[in-house]
């Protein structure tokens, strides 16, 4: 199978693109820059030089493959309206050169604010309000594309997918922690946070593909739920700092523009999706990982 990978350097993507090459399928990978198309072809993957605002060359790219795994996104939380549009303007330019083929789109979203009061599920729709802001809408975008004849899917990722690399949420907490000279949760810190393995994250999709995408939705989550408090205090036990409450009013101010995700409660299920892909997450849970791997090394 060829298939069309945007973030194919990212820290998903890499992964995903590593994963199908091994398995005998040809990749072609979305880069940027001179930097991003190194990473991209030295997992032996082809390169298509462009970015996620050039659309007639992710239609082009799009329309040469058998399937498209779109893991790009611009991580700009000064900006996040923009970086929505760009994501929206993606998907539907892909979506449109896959129009009618029944070839497969799967899409990245995320499992925070799906449901409350439990995990969420593969069966919740997301909520976009939850976020008091700009939310991003691939999942809403991607889906959209089954009416034009789109096989369509969408990979949600927890809060933290951790590993070796991880330049995500939890190596900025630990940034933060040693900014602050405190390593610090919210309230009383038992909101939680799902987590997943980042290998076991990319098996997710390689799987759905490989399975024909027989569902709308997959949760790629290994740890159903992590404690804040539980992820500050190894923090803080690692880098020999205090470990704190913050009240919620001085999250922001602690935490800057993580204030919010510091306070999310968004436990997340994996079940459904272990059923249809036989997947069975293999790598370290996210405190082992912190425990024991490269975060502080």
């Amino acid at each position: 199978m060829r298939v069309f990978v945007t973030g194919a350097s990212g820290w998903v993507g890499s992964e995903v693109s590593r994963q199908l090459i091994a398995r005998g399928h040809e990749v072609v990978g979305l880069a940027r820059s001179d930097k991003s198309a190194d990473i991209v072809s030295a997992a032996g993957a082809a390169v298509e030089r462009g970015d996620l605002a050039d659309l007639d060359l992710l239609a082009g790219a799009a329309k040469s493959a058998d399937a498209v795994v779109h893991c790009g996104f611009i991580h700009d939380f000064s900006n996040f309206g923009h970086s929505v549009e760009v994501d929206k303007q993606a998907i539907e330019a892909m979506g449109a050169a896959l129009s009618g083929s029944k070839r497969p789109l799967i899409v990245t979203s995320g499992t925070a604010g799906m449901a409350f009061g439990r995990p969420s599920t593969e069966e919740d729709a997301p909520n976009p309000d939850v976020y008091g802001g700009p939310a991003r809408v691939s999942e809403q975008v991607g889906l959209a594309q089954a009416e034009k004849g789109v096989r369509a899917a969408v990979v949600r990722l927890p809060p933290s997918v951790h590993g070796r690399g991880d330049h995500g949420f939890i190596a900025s907490l630990i940034g933060i922690a040693r900014q602050k000279g405190v390593s610090a949760y919210v309230g009383n810190g038992e909101n939680v946070w799902p987590a997943v393995y980042r290998d076991d994250a990319a098996a997710v999709y390689v799987l759905a593909l490989e399975s024909g995408v027989t569902h709308l939705r997959y949760h790629a989550v290994g740890d159903q739920g992590v404690p804040f408090r539980q992820i500050a205090e190894v923090i803080g036990r690692k880098l020999g700092l205090p470990v704190r409450s913050v009240s919620p009013e001085e999250a922001t101010a602690h935490f800057g523009w993580m204030g919010n995700f510091a306070q999310f409660d968004v436990p997340a299920s994996a079940a459904l999706t272990a059923k249809w892909l036989g997947w069975e997450p293999r790598g370290p849970g996210l405190i082992e990982d912190l425990e024991t791997g490269t975060y502080f090394g």
